[in-house]
């Protein structure tokens, strides 16, 4: 370790184009630190794409049930196998003596809908149906029509002639409406007929008239349960977001015919969309003994993986499905956008290319194909395939996709990079550059509605796309300092579900934390540094900004920012930070080691809380808490005890100032509110205002200022008293800075870059990883880093409690009744800021496949 952090890089020098090469060769094994709870809507996405809602579209994968028990012209192909049921066979190809002999053979069976006692009747009422059956759907209402003038209330042709019309097409809404009176009509005469309910439920669902159609699948149920109707009402639960309701039908389904590998898939997706992960693989896993080369189900296997943090299971999971479909579209693009986060950015890119090919007007892929050219130095490919993504337009009323919204922002910002691709990061800002509204539009991912916005300047043919260049390529110093970057970006990883590891924010964050630990040791040297395009003695912002330009250069997706350089107007309103830990019935996985802790912290504040305002009811209070085992079940009590308690609560964190003794400071909200239906939003926020923001900034100058004076004691001396002075300062500082939230993403994994770079100038070194289950930014008081002596064998465990002010402190009061509301020439696989200038003048270009 010393021989590597002991390699000097003049990193002032350093261009954006050759670090995108630094972090080009960057991991080829695991899956991103995102810092954002991925979204999981992909698996959704196709649910709500379906034409009728219920059943289930084929897009899930062949349609398959043990229940063929339904007439043929019930229209329930979903029940059926597709292949190999006579049943569910074509008859687009039939004549007219075949339709005439098919219709005989269904009269005499009598296998029509409400067939009648008459033989003719039934002969003349088959005819229509297998018209129906050919596609040949007027032909079919004008056979019906005709048989009604002579009976008008011919249940059979009145409920056939309702079939047509919902086959002829719902997008006309005169079908849909006729179709519906219909199936009405036949429901005013046949009041006991579940299958009428059913079909008309499948009209209505497309419509968006999901209560209604949940209505009938529920008289349905009454009438004649079955595993099918159980399936298609949880279905519609499903697409309506109630998630819980939906799991009970799919499992009441199964419990009528456990045979059904789409019902426990959707089982699986129940769970997936409420971050039951565990949960949600044993669902997958049962569907695929029940279908062995069921594709979707091995793609949501993947996915749940993906989240979970299992990137080897992933892999395998998702390469099973093409397997099985090479051109599987959702697939492919699940794979590629994992290996994106993974880091393995080429490997992303031929998944993304694939994809376009199958589906080339696939916004997502499109969108990743530009990102991955961008992130790789690519950008004349990058900002074509951005530019195609803006040329797809909206229809008029309807949601523009989140690519769509998001793309505007990359053009820029990429033609922004491009612009200063050779240009030393030391030389340029992006806080200052970018224009203040477009900051705060992008943070806040707003649609790009800007006033008198200035493009940046298109691609300028002089400045050249990166060239990949292998790790073998570089000399061996700097193969090392590779190498220990690799290694310090890994134990920045957090080991807890939803974390998965991103090999190129590794490198990227080592890199960082080698950087501060040159830059600091300049700075308690009395020598000066370039940030900015100047030249001046090192700021706590200038160390933390080091960091802050290599969490850019790793993803040029996220939008980095500093908050209190954004517009005066944005931040006098308040920017937020804001942590969903349940919404609804989605949990979020990432905390939940958590609640139990933020429970009996809330708990402890409601005492406080009446013990100051309603002393006498405190027993009471007390005793209702013993019994509350759930975040969810505060609400009630506070509604209970506290009349101010309408719609939520919100309990406020203090944090003690070490500068000022006895003040406090605003720390971070924990808000608890819900609606009628019983659905809760349980989260986490800080809010950075003007003010906020100065009283922490005064806080953290005071105590770098006390650690650049020690820092400059400890290089002059052996005392060790002298450099546990200086660790406590480090964490005290950047405690500071976690409870600021200073920047509109990343400041968990830059913060930590800045700690692991600090300590090794003072001459220590963070020697493990983070312990499993823990989070930084909620664990301050808990001892979550092993410190150790550089070039010692011995070890000093340091507690962050023992090294920064005590853990948060309880707040003083509580608020009733309100919801909080939050408002060149070298390879980019690498090259993530231009060429990297060692003391030897080597130029420091990203490696292909490295090998340290």
């Amino acid at each position: 370790m010393a021989s590597a952090t002991g390699t000097c890089c003049c990193w002032g020098a350093v261009a954006l184009g050759q670090l995108v090469l630094l972090l080009l060769g960057a991991g080829r094994v695991a899956l991103a630190l995102t810092e954002h709870y991925p979204t999981l809507s992909l698996l959704k996405q196709e649910l709500h794409g379906q034409a009728g809602g219920c059943p289930p579209a084929p897009d899930w994968g062949e349609q398959y049930s043990a229940e063929c028990d339904s007439p043929l012209l019930h229209f329930h192909e979903s029940d059926c196998e597709l292949r190999g049921s006579s049943s569910c066979e074509s008859l687009l190809s039939l004549n007219t003596e075949k339709i005439l002999s098919q219709a005989k053979s269904l009269a005499e069976q009598k296998r029509i809908p409400f067939a009648t006692d008459n033989d003719n009747t039934n002969e003349d009422l088959a005819i229509a149906y297998v018209l129906i059956g050919s596609g040949l759907y007027d032909e079919a209402i004008r056979h019906f029509s005709t048989m009604l003038q002579e009976d008008p209330e011919l249940v059979s042709a009145i409920y056939g002639r309702g079939i047509a019309y919902g086959k002829k097409g719902l997008h006309d809404i005169n079908n849909a409406e006729l179709a519906l009176y219909e199936l009405s009509r036949v429901i005013s005469l046949e009041p006991d007929r579940p299958e009428v309910f059913e079909q008309r439920a499948e009209i209505l669902s497309p419509l968006g008239r999901i209560s209604e159609a949940l209505a009938d699948l529920t008289k349905a149920i009454q009438l004649q349960p079955s595993a099918r109707l159980y399936r298609h009402r949880g279905t519609l639960y499903f697409i309506s977001e109630d998630y819980a309701t939906a799991h009970e039908d799919f499992q009441r389904s199964l419990e009528l015919n456990k045979n059904q590998p789409i019902a426990m898939l959707y089982k699986g997706l129940t769970f997936f969309h409420r971050g039951l992960l565990k949960e949600a693989i044993e669902s997958f896993k049962e569907a695929l003994k029940q279908k062995a080369d069921f594709i979707d189900a091995y793609k949501s296997l993947g996915q749940a993986y993906r989240e979970l943090g299992n990137f080897d299971a992933a892999t395998e999971s998702f390469q099973k499905a093409l397997l099985l479909n090479q051109n599987h579209v959702q697939t492919l693009q699940l794979r590629g956008m994992m290996l994106y986060h993974h880091g393995s950015l080429d490997e992303a890119l031929k998944n993304f290319k694939r994809c376009l090919q199958l589906e080339p007007y696939n916004e997502v892929c499109q969108y990743m194909k530009g990102l991955s050219h961008v992130a790789m130095g690519q950008f004349y490919e990058g900002i074509k395939a951005q530019t195609k993504v803006m040329l797809n337009d909206p229809l008029p009323g309807q949601k523009a996709s989140p690519e769509y919204l998001k793309v505007k922002y990359l053009r820029e910002y990429s033609r922004y990079l491009h612009t200063h691709l050779d240009t030393p990061l030391t030389e340029y800002n992006v806080d200052t550059d970018l224009p203040g509204n477009f900051k705060d539009h992008w943070a806040k991912n707003l649609p790009f509605l800007i006033e008198d916005y200035e493009e940046q300047p298109g691609l300028q043919p002089h400045i050249k796309d990166v060239l990949f260049q292998n790790f073998e390529s570089y000399k061996p110093e700097v193969q090392e300092l590779v190498c220990v970057a690799d290694h310090l970006g890994s134990l920045m990883q957090y080991e807890t579900p939803g974390f998965l590891p991103n090999k190129r924010i590794h490198r990227a964050m080592g890199l960082a934390a080698l950087e501060v630990m040159q830059a600091v040791q300049r700075t308690w040297a009395n020598s000066k540094v370039r940030m900015n395009g100047k030249t001046r003695l090192m700021q706590w912002r200038d160390m933390f900004d080091i960091a802050v330009k290599w969490r850019r250069i790793a993803d040029p997706d996220q939008p980095v920012l500093w908050l209190d350089q954004m517009p005066a107007r944005s931040l006098s309103r308040g920017f937020n930070n804001h942590i969903n830990l349940i919404r609804g019935q989605v949990i979020n996985m990432r905390y939940l080691e958590y609640f139990e802790k933020i429970l009996h912290f809330i708990k402890d504040r409601i005492l406080v809380y009446h013990g100051a305002n309603n002393p006498k009811g405190l027993l009471e209070v007390r005793e209702a808490l013993e019994n509350v085992h759930k975040v969810e079940d505060l609400l009630s009590i506070m509604k209970q005890f506290n009349s101010k308690t309408r719609d939520g609560f919100t309990v406020n964190t203090k944090v003690p100032s070490l500068k000022d003794q006895g003040k406090e400071y605003d720390g971070f909200t924990i808000t608890i509110t819900g609606d009628k239906v019983g659905n809760i939003l349980f989260s986490v926020e800080t809010q950075t205002t003007e003010e906020r923001t100065q009283l922490y900034h005064a806080e953290i100058d005071a105590l770098y200022k006390d650690l650049t004076a020690r820092g400059k004691v400890l290089i002059l001396s052996a005392e060790l008293g002298e450099a546990d002075a200086v660790c406590n300062l480090i964490l005290s500082l950047v405690y500071y800075f976690y409870n600021l939230m200073p920047l509109s993403r990343g400041s968990s994994v830059i913060a930590y870059s800045v700690i692991m770079g600090a300590l090794m100038a003072s001459g220590k070194e963070v020697a493990g990883k983070i312990p499993k289950g823990k989070l930084l930014t909620l664990s301050s008081s808990q001892r979550v880093v092993k410190i150790r002596r550089r070039k010692k064998r011995t070890h000093d465990e340091i507690s962050l409690s023992s090294c920064s002010p005590p853990t948060l402190k309880e707040p003083s009061g509580m608020r009733g009744g309100r919801q909080c509301q939050s408002p060149g020439k070298h390879n980019m696989n690498a090259r993530t800021g231009g060429r990297l200038k060692m003391i030897g003048g080597v130029s420091l270009v990203t490696e292909g496949k490295r090998q340290c």
